[in-house]
């Protein structure tokens, strides 16, 4: 079987920004290869997806958790897309945005058709909170492969950075095996080619998984 590193590679950097949609049918078209990230409100995914894609201002970093409730599409090539999901958790966002947020999320997972992986980022210091798991939970029912990033873990020491990862690993037990998880800092520049691994694999491996579940 051929490895994904055999395979053609996506060009991150050349990621751009396509539109904002508040509701699922002002999305592209649903085809292609698409994966999400999704977090709490204060996990550092602007940061994240900046990282990955070395654009410092591709996705914009905002002091004010929670501020955006669309869902931010990029476009890689005309196949290929990064999705930023709302953030979720932060007290300030209104009741009505809220009650809205979930529905949308959760269609968007279900049945999302060219989404074909989620990355969810937890803040290392405070891992898999409710939320959380609600979004493992959601994945495991699709079915869709989810990898966690742990980041900020420069806030760590190695030590306690290692206590965290043995700590989630542990909690996905519970989980299928295609739920996995690393160490993150866009700050350090710390797991960042593990990331695009993680996310080449889904594009070259993963294609059957959600394929048979509709059959």
């Amino acid at each position: 079987m051929n490895d994904a590193a055999d395979q053609p590679q996506l060009n991150f950097q050349e990621a751009s920004f396509l539109l904002s949609a508040a509701k699922l049918p002002q999305l592209p078209k649903d085809e292609g290869f698409e994966v999400a990230f999704i977090g709490r409100s204060n996990a550092g995914k602007s940061s994240a997806l900046n990282e990955l894609t070395h654009q410092k201002q591709l996705a914009r970093v905002s002091k004010t958790p929670g501020r955006t409730q669309l869902i931010n599409v990029f476009c890689i090539d005309d196949e290929h897309r990064l999705i930023d999901l709302p953030g979720y958790g932060y007290a300030k966002v209104p009741t009505e945005i809220k009650r809205e947020w979930h529905p949308l999320i959760n269609q968007y997972l279900r049945d999302r058709h060219s989404l074909h992986g989620l990355i969810l980022l937890m803040d290392i210091r405070h891992p898999m909170k409710a939320m959380d798991e609600q979004m493992l939970d959601w994945s495991a029912a699709i079915p869709l492969p989810v990898h966690i990033l742990l980041t900020k873990c420069d806030k760590l020491t190695r030590n306690h950075g290692m206590k965290a990862l043995h700590y989630v690993q542990k909690a996905l037990k519970a989980y299928p095996d295609y739920f996995t998880v690393q160490l993150f800092s866009a700050m350090n520049h710390i797991g960042v080619d593990e990331l695009k691994r993680t996310i080449h694999h889904w594009k070259h491996f993963a294609y059957d998984k959600k394929d048979n579940d509709t059959q």
